[in-house]
């Protein structure tokens, strides 16, 4: 008989006894069946547990739907193209309070909690930061008891899959839905129809109705999202494409047409397969904007019908309550045409004239600008929007020609400036709309996600806007929050936190953080600290023996980056620093060696699958670990690992282990960065420029626990500049970096177009736009006090600490109450 068969199935949806809940666990195995009867290894164990818990979410789930709807409170709707969820069942009964006794209900089983959590794949519906931050910000609002709720789109396959092979990176479907995702409930009776193509009729008073084109239909899934230790759960709604059985041709089918007789069902699948799909055709251009347009249709559909079903139980039903009752969030550019589609929906569907829905659109969106990226500041063609979607267009243009209009009426001196600031740029060559102009033009509110970042978009970016609407931009600091970033993801050192703090409290006032200062020189918290974190630095070194084959001493320094692969976040200075350090260690003589700090350099993240040079950077990482770690004369000093298919679960296990991190962006290109404050909160120091959040978190933590190292973001235009007039000197170290890999040293690859991207003065793809070679002297130099600073280990722990203690600033918690008072105007309503 085996452990299973012992624990007598009997529902209990609400108990936090383990026994009753083992109970429950081995109902749901037996009466929520996905496999055979007799299987009850960890997947299935994994899949009765999490339906299990999901049974206290959705008590909790309705309990919250109910309240909001009874109180109709004010509601913030939040619209993502991605959110990087994680795995949940951690998560969630740590945020329920019911770890301890789930852990204990699987004993029954033979199972631990971690193994079985083990067994679960991260949802795949994000790429990088942005999606991360969107997921931080669910749980924050969920746990501030925010009335609140996330929209996105339910991607079948994700992003992809990251594989290493000889070749480099090789990118693969992601399988997280190939069984089923047991957090979602599917919502039958919310659908939405969405039209693409078609045309505009106008009828004989004017009115003007987007027709014909092709529907399909959006299919609503509900994923809980529990607050920590509050009884509110509120929800991320994502949509699915579908097609019905009427748009099925029978006829077609039975004649042998059998692609033709499921078009539509066909282009449904397209619309939620893949996150990003390429858009370097037409084809994929288009599927691009369907997937924006099909999220934005589709929640703004749901809005407008939830606050009509509220309406009803109102006294006023009209349409200049509906800012007071719904705030709508553009989480970058991607979700911008709800702008549009709100105008539409009051417009054509609700009957009002363009003053009336002007004002209810002003009033309700708002927008988060993540980027100083040109191609990340999207511009779509005129001709695929007005392919696409023919009535948006129009309103595009009326919105553009009024707001022209309202500049040379109110702002004579501005006249020249208006071709930069419109929404439509008529370029004849190529004619786009600019989706960051129509956000700023539209929305009520524009912000940044750091102070530095904020104040180039009032300086530069969006200047001219500012003086024509001064309090419309703002700053809101990205935070991360506390419970999955140490909480969750590091016990041992969340265990130390709350005996030195005697509270743990800070799980939901990260502020509490700062009493470790007193602390920092105490030496019974050291050895803790050190233990800690030597604990944290064998998981990881397990997970790299697991995942690479490589074996890593838990003894050496363990420096790490892990971050979309992209020319600005400069992994290429990394691995160019690295490939010094070894020829360094090459020509010293074995007794020299062991004067070295030893050290283990990791590098994590995808490249985009179109993005060659950052493929190559990929490559180049994996050829020199190859070669550094089977150096028998310096593998004991370095080894360099690249660490396949990063995401939030390989993270939850990297930056707990991690000791130094590197944030090391060209100055004034990276908006904030979020992992900077992961790494930070878990006692890990930076070495960084001053880019981002950077800034902030140095401030925080003290400068001395910081190792800066590069150009200001005043200084980039100028060196560039410079660059152009043939002024740079390269230093005598970069030009060897760079020469050791042209020499063939780590294999036959030919890396000439990548290191061609730091030569020359000027061009395309040269000219080092993104400053490694100006930058790379002053970062040797930065990672040389490191070198120093880890030989004496108090001093260094000492500075981990000092790194947790000055982390509190960067709470997500603190953020979303910051976005709930000041830009969304809503208020907490807990559950009672």
């Amino acid at each position: 008989m085996s452990a299973a068969d012992k624990v007598k199935p009997a529902a209990s949806p609400a108990s936090e006894d383990p026994s009753a809940i083992a109970g429950n666990i081995s109902y749901h195995a037996q009466y929520s069946p996905h496999f055979s009867p007799l299987a009850f290894g960890p997947e299935q164990a994994f899949y009765a547990t999490a339906e299990s818990v999901r049974d206290h979410l959705l008590q909790r789930w309705n309990d919250t739907y109910l309240h909001f709807h009874k109180t109709d409170p004010k509601q913030t709707y939040y619209l993502s193209m991605e959110y990087l969820q994680g795995r949940a069942l951690t998560n969630a009964v740590g945020n329920l309070a019911i770890t301890g006794a789930y852990a204990d209900a699987l004993k029954k089983f033979g199972y631990e909690l971690e193994a079985i959590a083990g067994q679960e794949r991260d949802a795949a519906l994000g790429n990088g930061g942005l999606g991360r931050l969107a997921s931080c910000f669910l749980d924050s609002m969920a746990t501030l008891n925010l009335p609140s709720w996330g929209y996105g789109l339910r991607y079948r396959y994700g992003l992809f899959k990251q594989r290493i092979a000889k070749e480099g990176q090789e990118e693969i479907a992601e399988d997280w839905l190939d069984k089923f995702s047991p957090w979602e409930i599917v919502r039958h009776d919310v659908v939405y129809p969405i039209r693409f193509f078609g045309h505009v009729e106008i009828s004989p008073d004017g009115k003007r109705k987007w027709a014909g084109g092709e529907v399909l239909n959006a299919l609503a899934y509900d994923v809980p999202i529990p607050g920590y230790k509050t009884k509110n759960a509120i929800s991320l709604r994502l949509w699915d494409a579908t097609a019905t059985a009427e748009d099925f041709n029978l006829f077609q089918f039975n004649d042998g047409q059998y692609e033709s007789a499921a078009q539509l069902h066909s282009r449904a699948q397209q619309i939620c397969a893949v996150l990003y799909p390429g858009d370097a055709t037409e084809e994929g251009k288009l599927l691009r904007l369907k997937q924006q347009y099909f999220l934005c249709s589709a929640s703004l559909q749901d809005i407008i019908f939830r606050f009509k079903e509220r309406k009803a139980d109102r006294v006023s039903g009209k349409w200049s309550e509906f800012p007071s009752k719904v705030a709508v969030q553009m989480n970058d550019t991607h979700p911008t045409l709800a702008i549009p589609e709100l105008m539409r929906l009051l417009m054509d569907v609700e009957g009002l004239g363009w003053d009336e829905a002007w004002a209810v659109t002003n009033k309700t969106v708002a927008y988060t600008n993540h980027t100083v990226l040109p191609e990340a500041l999207e511009k779509w063609s005129q001709a695929v929007m007005r392919k696409l979607l023919p009535r948006h267009m129009e309103i595009i243009e009326e919105i553009d020609k009024r707001f022209r209009e309202m500049v040379i009426s109110t702002r004579k001196d501005m006249e020249g400036k208006i071709e930069s600031m419109r929404v439509l740029d008529n370029n004849p060559e190529k004619p786009v709309v600019r989706m960051a102009n129509l956000c700023v033009v539209a929305g009520h509110t524009v912000n940044g996600v750091a102070e530095l970042h904020s104040n180039i978009l009032k300086q530069e970016l969006f200047a001219d806007y500012l003086s024509i609407w001064p309090n419309k931009f703002q700053n809101k600091t990205n935070g991360i929050t506390p419970r999955r970033w140490l909480r969750f993801c590091n016990p041992e050192l969340s265990e130390i936190v709350t005996k030195w703090l005697k509270t743990d409290q800070w799980t939901s006032n990260l502020d509490l953080l700062t009493g470790l200062r007193k602390f920092a020189d105490d030496e019974k918290l050291h050895a803790e600290w050190a233990a800690a974190k030597l604990a944290s630095k064998k998981r990881l070194a397990k997970h790299v023996l697991d995942v690479t084959g490589v074996t890593i001493d838990p003894n050496s320094l363990f420096d790490i980056q892990i971050k979309r692969i992209h020319e600005y976040k400069r992994q290429l200075l990394n691995i160019l620093g690295a490939v010094y350090r070894y020829k360094k260690l090459k020509e010293m003589k074995a007794e020299e060696r062991q004067k070295v700090t030893p050290r283990t350099v990791m590098v994590g993240g995808k490249a985009f699958a179109t993005y060659t040079n950052a493929k190559r950077i990929v490559k180049l990482v994996n050829d020199v670990g190859a070669v550094v770690n089977n150096d028998a004369d310096v593998n004991k000093y370095l080894k360099v690992v690249f660490i396949p298919n990063y995401n939030v679960s390989v993270a939850e296990v990297l930056i707990p282990g991690s000791e130094l991190s590197q944030h090391i962006s060209t100055a004034g290109m990276e908006a904030s960065g979020t992992s900077n404050m992961k790494f930070s909160l878990n006692g890990c120091v930076i070495i960084g420029t001053l880019d981002g959040a950077n800034v902030e978190i140095r401030e925080e933590v003290g400068q001395d626990n910081f190792f800066l190292f590069g150009a200001k973001a005043d200084q980039i235009a100028g060196l560039r500049k410079e660059r152009e007039n043939g002024l740079f000197k390269p230093d005598p170290r970069f030009e060897e970096a760079k020469q050791f890999i042209r020499s063939g040293a780590f294999g036959t690859y030919d890396y000439t177009p990548l290191l061609d991207s730091l030569e020359g003065n000027t061009g395309f793809g040269r000219g080092d736009y993104f400053l490694v070679g100006y930058d790379f002297p002053s970062y040797i130099d930065a990672q040389a006090r490191v070198d120093e600073a880890y030989k004496d280990k108090k001093k260094w722990i000492k500075m981990s600490i000092l790194n947790t203690a000055g982390s509190g600033k960067f709470s997500s918690d603190r953020t979303i109450d910051q976005y709930a008072k000041e830009i969304w105007g809503i208020s907490a309503c807990p559950v009672p």
